[in-house]
């Protein structure tokens, strides 16, 4: 298949790429910058010039592809409602260039978080929660499948994790040793989702391959980390000591931490197929590599 992947040189899309191309797959890569064209060439990827902005060009993407991978968003969360009305346009320019045609489009969302139980792929998040907006966008795309399109959506957790990684559990790195203490809000015992990024690759490369369409699915390793073990295993690395701490200390952190929220991706598992092979959350902060 030849597949058109939105924010191909990002964090998750540097390795669906690869997963793609190492299944036989033909990529081309949307690349807003100079820098994000030569890595996705030396990759072995088409390129594509163009960003989220460019409706005319996310619709040529489309048109001449097999199936699309939609994976750039902008984490801007000073701006979050634009970021969502820039997806939504996103979503909805690609959705019609592939209706009536039963090619796949596989978009990003994020797993819910529901008050006291582990989140499955049938759940929506409370509306009164922020990831109630994307998960919209998400509801957008399933109902693209009422349109001959092979529409799912890929929900990931809190933490993507891998060699690279310059997201939250980074972010908890720099603040542990800003504060000389590796925090967790409250007693620690709220939960976090994880997977790998290789994992997660293997997800959007199934359902591009095999997804029915209409499928909310969960690229989930890890049901649910306790920030408490998390803040262990960051200060066991840095040789600091482990203490509650306020949900100020952490910026913008401080609310998802303060969050129980785990993830199931069992239906995932049953409907594609799909295991996940590499380390877990705790696993992986162990071999070090955040401490670089």
């Amino acid at each position: 298949m030849r597949v058109f992947v939105t924010g191909a040189s990002g964090w998750v899309g540097s390795a669906v790429v690869p997963e793609l191309l190492g299944a036989g797959h033909q990529v081309v890569g949307l690349a807003r910058s100079e820098s994000s064209a030569a890595s996705l060439a030396k990759a072995g990827a088409e390129v594509l010039r163009g960003s989220l902005d460019d409706l005319d060009v996310l619709r040529t993407g489309a048109v001449e592809s097999d199936g699309v991978v939609h994976l750039a968003f902008v984490h801007d969360f000073g701006q979050f409602e634009e970021s969502i009305a820039a997806d939504a346009r996103a979503i909805e320019t690609m959705g019609a260039a592939l209706e009536g045609t039963g090619k796949p489009l596989v978009v990003t969302a994020g797993t819910p978080a529901v008050p006291g139980q582990v989140a499955t792929e049938r759940d929506q998040p409370p509306a009164d929660s922020p990831a109630a907006a994307r998960a919209a966008n998400a509801a957008l795309t399933l109902a693209l499948a009422q349109r001959g399109v092979r529409s799912s959506v890929v929900g990931l957790p809190r933490s993507v994790h891998g060699e690279g990684d310059h997201g939250f559990i980074g972010r908890l790195v720099d603040i542990a040793r800003e504060k000389g203490v590796s925090g967790y809000v409250g007693d620690g015992s709220n939960r976090w989702p994880a997977v790998h990024v290789k994992d997660a690759a293997r997800v959007y490369r199934l359902a591009v391959e095999q997804a029915p369409a209409g499928s909310m699915l969960h690229a989930v390793g890890d049901e649910g980390v306790p920030i408490h073990d998390i803040a262990e295993a960051i200060g066991r690395h840095l040789s600091l000591p482990t203490a509650s701490a306020p949900a100020e200390d952490f910026g913008f952190l401080g609310g998802l931490l303060s969050i129980d929220q785990p993830a199931s991706a069992a239906l995932t598992r049953e409907l594609l197929g799909w295991r996940p092979v590499e380390p877990g959350l705790i696993e992986d902060i162990d071999k070090g590599h955040y401490f670089r």
